[in-house]
């Protein structure tokens, strides 16, 4: 199993729901572009969850270390909604880490876009839309 280097980006991913955690994770990969580098992905399922590990990686980046690069939030999740918690990044942490929203219906973009989310996929889960777009944040699609 690969260890965490400076080419491994880590990925957080915040769901309330287990099943939706997985498929975020399986959709991942361990790569979510043949071009790009390793991904580690951490799972949280609570807002004070999330919160901890954002504080945690940003003390790393502090000190010089890689921190979270990437934020997965479902827009379905309760009590906390991917969208709320999404504009609180954005606003409370400086050089926030990119995000990319999960929402349930195509109806809810125009309140995505308020959450000041990076980009948006819907649900059900797409495998290939989510890891194209979650290598696009990455800077690692097939373009580059």
């Amino acid at each position: 199993m690969p260890t965490l280097t400076d080419q491994t980006h880590q990925i957080l991913v915040y769901s309330d729901n287990v099943n939706t955690r997985t498929a975020i994770t399986g959709a991942l990969g361990r790569r979510p572009s043949a071009a790009g580098s390793l991904v580690s992905t951490i799972e949280v399922a609570t807002e004070p969850a999330l919160m901890a590990a954002l504080d945690t990686s940003t003390a790393q980046v502090r000190s010089g270390k890689p921190g979270i690069a990437l934020v997965i939030l479902d827009g379905e999740a309760t009590p906390a909604g991917g969208m709320g918690i999404a504009r609180a990044i954005k606003d409370e942490i400086f050089n926030a880490p990119k995000i990319l929203l999960v929402i349930g219906r195509p109806s809810d973009a125009w309140l995505a876009s308020w959450s000041r989310a990076d980009a948006v996929v819907g649900h059900p889960i797409d495998p290939f839309e989510l890891a194209a777009a979650a290598a696009r944040l990455l800077g690692q699609d097939e373009a580059n």
